[in-house]
């Protein structure tokens, strides 16, 4: 177990921690008491991805883990948002201030952070990093927090060629890169796998994140729009923030949307929208970061590749629309195509 000391500490060093991290970026989550705590008492810290908290998605998903992890261990925790335009050694500095303050583990919220957790990790070698999603860092004291999305993609597909009435659905990616490939591919094949007759109407936001692929609700209903205009009558959306407007769009006009990563149909944010979300493709991101944080408690810090699949349930589809988990047909369709996956007999694809 992690060693516990509490020491009150004068009120420079305060000032001094909340100068340290204003200077790598806002942070959300305060001390789980009113006085600042030794380095022992420190524990979960997570830096955010482009979008950061109130995403609806992704990173609220990673919030909710660090979340449960302060309420069972009791401890101090840090999250720290993104800056715009922000470099490798912009986020670099944000996980070594962590770690120099004494969070254990530090975790990057998305595949950007590989080269900062790369280089952080050989720096504190004590410290456990983690990252979460398509990028593998080799060091002895990373765990790379990984998802099948294709998987739960591809029951997405299934969901979305049962739901159609116009043989059109679409698909829109935050950003063109492999890991939103991963989505659309599983989700292209699940379509056409259950149907044949269904076209797949697929777009991507932008090239780069920096152009705002993952962060731009307005992007997203214009892009869902397009496809609404084609005929499309079921959007999926693996696009951060930017999924915000394709549920909106979805509403709009009274066609379905499906949500991503987190349970999109359950988020405040969204509750005027949640009767037109048909589900969500969901991976437990919150799960993966409670663990790492658990692994560090108990004195055996998780490190290497940590697979999340449909095998683990650690992705999957929500069945919180009760138009959706009370149709028997449609969940009897992805009760077989899940245990076919599970099985082998179906290969998804990952690009």
């Amino acid at each position: 177990m992690r060693r516990i000391s509490r020491i009150t500490v004068a009120g420079a060093a305060t000032a001094s921690l909340a100068l340290a991290l204003s200077a790598c970026g806002g942070t959300s989550t305060s001390s789980s008491s009113s006085s600042s705590e030794s380095k022992g008492d420190k524990g979960l810290a997570i830096a955010y991805d482009v979008g950061g908290k109130g995403d609806q998605s992704f990173n609220d998903a990673a919030y909710a883990g660090l979340e449960e992890a302060k309420k069972e261990f009791s401890y101090q925790t840090a999250d720290l948002e993104p800056t715009e335009g922000e470099t490798d050694a912009d986020k670099q500095q944000r996980l070594e201030s962590l770690a120099k303050q004494g969070y254990d583990p530090v975790i990057g919220i998305g595949y950007a952070y590989a080269p900062a957790v790369k280089e952080a990790a050989a720096k504190f070698p004590d410290t456990t990093f983690g990252i979460v999603d398509d990028s593998t860092v080799e060091a002895n004291n990373v765990a790379d927090l990984v998802f099948s999305e294709e998987e739960a993609s591809y029951l997405a597909g299934v969901a979305a060629a049962k739901s159609t009435k116009t043989n059109v659905v679409g698909f829109v990616g935050g950003v063109d890169i492999p890991l939103i490939h991963k989505f659309q591919a599983g989700f292209a094949q699940g379509v056409k796998d259950t149907d044949s007759k269904v076209k797949v109407i697929s777009q991507y936001l932008t090239q780069t994140a920096d152009e705002g692929g993952f962060s731009s609700p307005d992007k997203g209903k214009t892009a869902a729009e397009g496809q609404i205009e084609k005929k499309a009558d079921v959007v999926y959306a693996a696009a951060g923030l930017s999924g915000q407007g394709v549920i909106e769009a979805a509403a709009a006009n009274k066609i379905w949307a499906i949500g991503v990563d987190s349970d999109q149909y359950k988020q405040e944010a969204l509750a005027k929208y949640k009767d037109s979300i048909l589900t969500s493709a969901m991976k437990d991101v919150a799960k993966a970061v409670y663990n790492l944080a658990k692994s560090v408690e108990d004195g055996k810090p998780g490190t290497g590749i940590v697979r999340g699949d449909l095998k683990t349930g650690e992705v999957g589809l929500s069945n919180s629309n009760p138009k959706f988990a009370d149709n028997t047909e449609l969940q009897d369709a992805i009760k077989t195509a899940k245990e076919k996956i599970i099985s082998g007999e179906i290969k998804v694809k990952s690009s």
